[in-house]
């Protein structure tokens, strides 16, 4: 049976992965991002409804009482 010939495999595999990291690096600095964003207002919307005003009781099925 003939022997696996691995003496290229660590020049293959480092070649690779600086290709991919090359390629990824292209590809990142190719986007353009926002340097200052602009915040948005996050004050809270408050709605009157007439349940918020009232005190009520949710009765779960389990807490009911057993017949």
């Amino acid at each position: 049976m003939p022997q696996l010939d691995t003496s290229t495999w660590f020049t293959t595999i480092i070649s690779m992965i600086m290709a991919l990291f090359i390629l990824f690096q292209s590809k990142i600095t190719s986007h353009t991002f926002f340097l200052s964003p602009s915040h948005k207002d996050t004050k809270l919307i408050t709605h009157s409804t007439p349940w918020e005003k009232k005190w009520t009781k949710i009765y779960l099925p389990l807490s009911l009482p057993q017949h």
